[in-house]
C-alpha cells in the first residue's frame, strides 16, 4: 500500500454551502460533508448548534442567520468537545455556551490536545487558526436534559448516552418534531470514531429513533428532510459503525495486531463506504480505538499530533 496524505492535508478544495430551512424557523448549514451546523430561530431569539473550526469559519454561518432573521443569538450548543466543532465559539459575542457535563470532563481532560491535533489534521477547515483565542468552554452545563425557551419555543437538550464521544448532546425543537443530531448520525460521511464508545452507540441511536423525528441535521452530509430520510441517515451509520466494529472484534479475538485489523476491515468496509467523506481520513483513527475498545480499553486513549502522525505511519504507510 503506497502511503496516503495524512488526514486531511491534501483536502483543499473549497466546498459548496447550503443553507435550507428543514421546518418552520429551522435551518441547516451544509457544505458537502464539511461539518454541519444549525439554526433555531425563537419567537425572540436564536439557538446556534455547533459553532465551526475558527472564527472566520463561524461568521460564514451568522452571515446566513442575518439574511432570514435579526433576532439576537443568545444561544450556542456544542454538541461534544472536538475542535472542529467548537473553537469559532468566539464569533457569539455575548451568546451563552451550552454542553453537557461531561463534555465540560472532557475538555479539562483533553481539550488542549485535541485542539493540535485538529489542527493538524484538517488544515483547510481551520481558516484563519490565528483568530482562535484558545479553548472554547461552556457558561452552561447540564446532566442528562434540560429545556432552553427562545420565547414561547421549546429547544429540549438531551445527552442520549455515549456514541460519538461520552457526551454527545442533540438539539430536539418539539413543535416541528426536528432533531439537531450533532455526530450521532452522519449521512454519505465516514463516522469520525476516534473518541468513540462503539457498544454503546447503537443503543443511543436507538433512543434518537425512538424521537420518531420529522427531519435532521447530521453532523455531517445533507439535512434529512423526511422521516424517511431521516430513518436511512439513521440506517447508514447504524451499519458503518457495526461493519466497522464487528470485523476489529474478530480480529482482535483472532489475535491479530492493529495493522492486520486495519487491512481485513478495509476489505469489507471499502466497497460499501470509500465512496463516503472523510473515509480515508477517518479509517485509522476508527480502527485504533474499535482495536482499543475491543480488548477492554473502556476510556479512549488521548489522541496528540505525535499519536496521530506514529498510528498514521503504522496503519497507512
Amino acid at each position: 500500500m503506497s502511503s496516503k496524505a495524512f488526514a486531511s492535508a491534501a483536502d483543499t478544495a473549497e466546498k459548496t454551502v447550503s443553507f435550507d430551512e428543514i421546518g418552520r424557523g429551522l435551518y441547516a448549514f451544509t457544505a458537502e460533508g464539511d461539518p454541519n451546523s444549525g439554526v433555531i430561530v425563537g419567537d425572540d431569539s436564536i439557538m446556534v448548534v455547533e459553532a465551526q473550526a475558527t472564527p472566520v469559519m463561524a461568521e460564514a454561518v451568522i452571515e446566513r442567520v442575518r439574511k432570514v432573521t435579526d433576532k439576537p443569538i443568545r444561544y450556542l450548543l456544542l454538541s461534544h468537545y472536538h475542535a472542529v466543532r467548537v473553537l469559532g465559539a468566539s464569533a457569539y459575542q455575548g451568546a451563552e455556551i451550552l454542553t453537557s457535563d461531561v463534555t465540560r470532563d472532557l475538555i479539562v481532560e483533553r481539550g488542549r490536545q485535541d485542539m493540535d491535533s485538529e489542527i493538524s489534521r484538517f488544515p483547510r477547515l481551520f481558516r484563519a487558526v490565528e483568530s482562535i483565542p484558545g479553548l472554547t468552554w461552556p457558561t452552561i452545563t447540564f446532566a442528562g436534559e434540560t429545556s432552553v425557551w427562545l420565547g414561547r419555543r421549546e429547544v429540549r437538550l438531551r445527552h442520549l448516552g455515549r456514541a460519538h464521544t461520552a457526551g454527545d448532546v442533540i438539539a430536539w425543537v418539539p413543535d416541528s418534531d426536528v432533531v439537531f443530531s450533532g455526530d450521532l448520525v452522519e449521512y454519505h460521511s465516514a463516522c469520525y470514531c476516534g473518541d468513540a464508545h462503539f457498544a454503546d452507540w447503537p443503543t443511543t441511536l436507538d433512543r434518537l429513533t425512538a424521537l420518531k423525528a420529522r427531519a435532521l441535521v447530521p453532523g455531517r452530509g445533507d439535512a434529512l428532510a423526511t422521516r424517511d430520510k431521516v430513518a436511512e441517515g439513521i440506517a447508514l451509520t447504524r451499519d458503518f459503525l457495526s461493519t466497522l466494529y464487528s470485523s476489529v472484534k474478530a480480529s482482535v479475538a483472532k489475535g491479530h495486531s492493529v495493522k492486520q485489523a486495519f487491512d481485513t476491515v478495509r476489505e469489507v468496509m471499502d466497497p460499501k463506504f470509500s465512496s463516503y467523506a472523510i473515509y480515508e481520513h477517518c479509517m485509522p483513527f476508527n480502527v485504533s480505538r474499535a482495536y482499543d475498545e475491543a480488548r477492554g480499553i473502556d476510556h479512549p486513549v488521548i489522541w496528540t499530533t505525535e499519536r496521530d502522525r506514529e498510528m498514521w505511519a503504522a496503519l497507512q504507510g
